[in-house]
C-alpha cells in the first residue's frame, strides 16, 4: 500500500497518521501549544528549512488544526490552534508519558502542572461506561458504524 492510499483506509488511527505522523508535524504543534505563532519562531526554534515548514504549515491549516490569521497587535500574520488543533494535546501528552518513562534516564525534562493545583498532568485511558482504568489487554476493537460493507469487501479484495 501506498502512503497517499492511507487516508482512504476505514481506520481511526491510520487516517490520521497521514496528517500528524510526520516528526515535524508533531514538534510544531509542540511549540504552537507553547505559544510560538509566527512563522519566523517557528523556524528559528525547529531550525527546519522554511520551505519544510510552510509544507507542515499549510497541511495543519487544510485540515483545520491550525489557523493563519493577522496578529492582534502588528502587521503580521500568526499561526493559531483551532478547536480541532487543541483536541490533539492529549496526544502529545501521551507521547510525553511514553519518553518520560522510556526515553529520559535522568527524569523528566519537562514537568507539565496543573495551573489549579501544582500536580503533574498525564494521560490516561478509561472506558466511558464504568470509569475502569484500561490498558492494551483490556480493550478488544470490534467493527463500528463507520466500517461499510464496501469498505470491508473492498479492504479483503486489497
Amino acid at each position: 500500500m501506498r502512503y497517499e492510499e492511507l487516508a482512504d483506509e476505514p481506520c481511526s488511527i491510520t487516517r490520521p497518521l497521514v496528517i500528524l505522523g510526520d516528526r515535524w508535524t508533531l514538534v510544531i504543534l509542540k511549540y504552537a501549544f507553547a505559544g510560538v505563532r509566527r512563522f519566523n519562531a517557528f523556524q528559528t526554534a525547529l531550525g527546519i528549512s522554511r520551505s519544510r515548514l510552510q509544507d507542515r504549515l499549510d497541511r495543519l491549516i487544510e485540515h483545520g488544526i491550525l489557523v493563519k490569521q493577522k496578529a492582534a497587535v502588528g502587521a503580521h500574520e500568526e499561526y493559531r490552534l483551532t478547536p480541532k488543533g487543541h483536541d490533539i494535546y492529549p496526544i502529545l501528552m501521551a507521547i510525553r508519558d511514553w519518553g518520560d518513562a522510556y526515553m529520559a534516564p535522568d527524569g523528566p525534562p519537562v514537568a507539565y502542572r496543573h495551573r489549579g493545583c501544582t500536580g503533574e498532568a498525564h494521560v490516561s485511558l478509561e472506558c466511558d461506561c464504568c470509569g475502569s482504568e484500561l490498558t492494551a489487554r483490556d480493550v478488544t476493537p470490534e467493527p463500528g458504524p463507520g466500517l461499510t460493507e464496501v469498505s470491508e469487501s473492498e479492504r479483503a479484495a486489497g
